[in-house]
């Protein structure tokens, strides 16, 4: 049985996760090391004080001597350390347990920094929360509990098994044989929870979602009174989190009763035996009394190891899924050797360019375009067609799956991703805006700017025309994704942190295409400074913002339609642009 609980554990990838988890332990290790020797003595009291009931038994009870009294008093003595102990060795654990949970987060959080943009668009927020926040405190949790559990129950045991073998070797045997068919059950728990446990995994993560969506969502849900649709989407779920729960219940449920009974059989056939054998004359009182105060403590918490080994394969399958992140390799990485880009001296070619998100659906088809240094480009044509793709193979947030894109006339993929992303500043449709102040916000473009630059670019984003009517200015707290600011206000807020970048390639993926008709007058004036002597694609809704680029490429169902300039396809009687320039000026 035991060669099948190791093969077990190894099957769980048990011995390859806690190696992997040993660098995290390392900076700890003496306190950890403190918290199993704490143990040493915990388990072993145990045995002391079963041992110690036999002479009181013997000598008091039998010989009716009071030459033992003092043992009650040591036992007090002994079981006071004992629970000082453990309160220490919980203390110690909870304390190292805690800051490797700390450290593992801290170093998933920069990998999930790191993670493939694709990661982002097919994962919820809840599931991030799931995999990259509980299963860590679940994981490392159990990781010191199993810990100072084995080690304390290890300890016991051998002290409490010397007892059993001290007072009677036929007993003793017994109450192993029985040891073991009790944890018998245990080899089946992991196959049995496995996929019940995964379910759960995300479908808890499907309640944090709601969760999120609730709170970011409130003024959607308010203005359609969705109160009743949110609410029955969210029962559904936890109706799913109710019969995956009662799942586990039924599989494993019955583990701790049917070990429980087990071990009564075998404290009723030590108890039959152990009568004869008084009888017989082969044990006094005193052995059989200490016998079956030691076995009740070996075997008490074999009763309740069912639902003790339930939790410790949650956290086992919980390190699973944490270093099944930790060791998770983008797809988007640095070429070996790759070079710095550090300055745009040539311009930007597509050649040949394709790319799908899935093998189904090609999004872009053989995408030829140069822009030239200083150069503005603006992308139109159909939803969907493409165009905030095109950008996004740019700053390599996706990898072009057939051709290449050229800088200075090397593939972007010879240069470090970071150099890379140095060399752009993005203005999107909706930009994040983080929680603090607008001084904050700002400085993103350039943590050790001056205040001066940080000036420079307030005034030329028009961020200045809103923040002098703030009562703490720049320093004025906007609330989660911005929400005490009004669209324009974010949109010149994410132009002013463009700005202070500084960097020789804009991009504008519709950044004026959700503003009313004042703020994308205002918002568009900030861009036309931000658009000044830079190389610049623009991405637009509102055909009447391109008319002075110096290139507008139609790209319609992934593919480029047509190209020049807004004079030369709007007196083209068949230019596709020309046609959505005239339907939009009506």
């Amino acid at each position: 049985m035991l060669k099948n609980l190791f093969a077990k554990l190894k099957k769980t990838n048990f011995i390859v996760n806690y190696r992997q988890m040993w660098p995290f332990i390392r900076p700890y290790w003496p306190v950890a090391l403190l918290a199993v020797f704490i143990t040493i003595p915990i388990g072993a009291l145990d045995g002391v004080i079963a041992w110690a009931l036999k002479p009181y038994m013997d000598v008091v009870m039998l010989e009716k001597s009071t030459n033992t009294l003092w043992i009650p008093v040591l036992i007090v003595i002994f079981s006071a350390t004992q629970s000082a102990l453990t309160f220490t060795a919980s203390y110690t654990n909870a304390w190292v347990g805690n800051r490797i949970a700390s450290d593992v987060k801290i170093k998933l959080f920069e990998k999930l920094l790191q993670f493939d943009t694709s990661y982002f668009d097919t994962n919820t927020s809840g599931n991030v929360v799931m995999r990259f926040n509980r299963d860590v405190d679940s994981a490392c949790a159990g990781l010191l509990h199993n810990i100072k559990q084995f080690s304390t129950r290890f300890f016991s045991s051998v002290t409490l098994l010397g007892v059993l073998f001290y007072n009677s070797w036929q007993l003793a045997l017994i109450a192993v044989i029985i040891l073991f068919a009790a944890l018998f059950p245990l080899t089946q728990v992991r196959k049995r929870i496995k996929d019940i446990n995964q379910q759960s995994v995300f479908t808890n993560a499907e309640v944090l979602t709601h969760y999120n969506e609730s709170f970011g969502g409130n003024r959607v849900i308010t203005s359609y009174n969705l109160y009743d649709y949110q609410t029955a989407r969210f029962d559904d779920t936890l109706h799913r989190v109710f019969k995956l729960g009662m799942k586990m219940v039924q599989r494993t449920g019955m583990l701790s009763p049917l070990m429980h009974f087990v071990v009564s059989l075998g404290i009723a056939l030590v108890i039959w035996v152990g009568s004869w054998l008084i009888l017989s004359h082969q044990i006094t009182a005193g052995n059989f009394v200490s016998f079956v105060a030691a076995l009740i403590l070996l075997y008490n918490p074999i009763k309740s190891i069912g639902n003790s080994f339930n939790n410790v394969q949650i956290a086992l399958m919980a390190m699973d899924r944490v270093f099944e992140l930790m060791n998770n390799v983008p797809q988007i990485v640095d070429a070996p050797n790759a070079e710095q880009l550090t300055n745009i001296s040539g311009g930007i070619e597509y050649k040949n360019v394709g790319f799908s998100y899935t093998r189904e659906k090609q999004v872009l088809e053989n995408i030829n375009l140069k822009i030239n240094k200083g150069e503005t480009v603006a992308l139109v044509g159909n939803s969907g067609g493409g165009k905030s793709t095109f950008v996004s193979l740019l700053p390599r947030f996706y990898d072009v799956t057939q051709g290449q894109i050229l800088i200075n006339n090397k593939d972007i993929r010879q240069y470090s991703i970071q150099s890379l992303r140095q060399q752009m500043s993005i203005v999107f449709q909706d930009n994040y805006i983080f929680a603090g102040t607008i001084r904050e916000n700002i400085m993103l473009g350039k943590k050790n700017a001056t205040e001066e630059e940080l000036q420079n670019a307030v005034h030329n984003a028009y961020v200045d025309a809103f923040v002098k009517d703030l009562p703490n200015g720049l320093d004025t707290q906007i609330g989660e994704r911005g929400s005490l600011l009004s669209g324009g206000q974010k949109q010149r807020i994410a132009i002013a942190r463009a700005f202070l970048k500084n960097a020789p390639i804009v991009i504008l993926d519709e950044a004026t295409s959700a503003l009313d008709n004042k703020s994308e007058a205002e918002v568009q004036k900030a861009l036309d400074n931000l658009m000044a002597d830079r190389t610049v694609i623009v991405i637009a809704h509102r055909l009447s913002t391109v008319r002075h680029a110096d290139k507008i490429v139609v790209i319609n169902y992934g593919k480029i339609a047509e190209t020049g300039t807004h004079n030369e396809l709007i007196n083209n009687p068949n230019s596709i642009y020309g046609a959505l320039y005239h339907a939009q000026m009506k």
